[in-house]
């Protein structure tokens, strides 16, 4: 049975695929949902910059999740919104145990070989590392 559901969004069209995925799973088996974002922070840069551009950052996601939040109140499911700070899967991961969901959904990037060989990608971690189910959404 599935009881919360953690959804990783990021504005993007496989994000927005996941979103509806996710809504559909939480309305089925009346779940909560948590929807995180995450903000992540520039690999280099002086303190005062770096604060500067997670600010930046995080202004942003709260704006790309306004329109999810009203989505997320019209469909009558139980949510709770959050923008975290850090590396995409090891934030995914770490707020799903956190929040003890059964399902991590998230959308599937598409990269090119060359790039998904050389970085890997943010799906592949969280199916690789997550303790619980994950549903990749294309």
């Amino acid at each position: 049975m599935i009881k919360k559901i953690l959804l990783a969004y990021d504005g993007s069209e496989p994000a927005k695929k996941a979103l509806a995925t996710a809504l559909d799973l939480a309305r089925k088996y009346q779940a909560e949902l948590y929807v995180l974002t995450i903000a992540q922070p520039p690999d280099f840069g002086e303190e005062v910059e770096t604060e500067a551009i997670i600010e930046n950052s995080r202004s942003y996601h709260q704006r790309i999740l306004a329109p999810v939040k009203h989505l997320v109140a019209a469909s009558g499911v139980k949510a709770q919104f959050e923008v975290a700070v850090g590396h995409a899967a090891e934030q995914i991961i770490y707020h799903a145990d956190r929040y003890k969901v059964d399902v991590i959904v998230l959308g599937h990037r598409g990269k090119s070989l060359f790039r998904r060989l050389l970085l890997g990608s943010v799906s592949k971690q969280v199916t690789q590392y997550a303790d619980q189910s994950v549903l990749v959404v294309r």
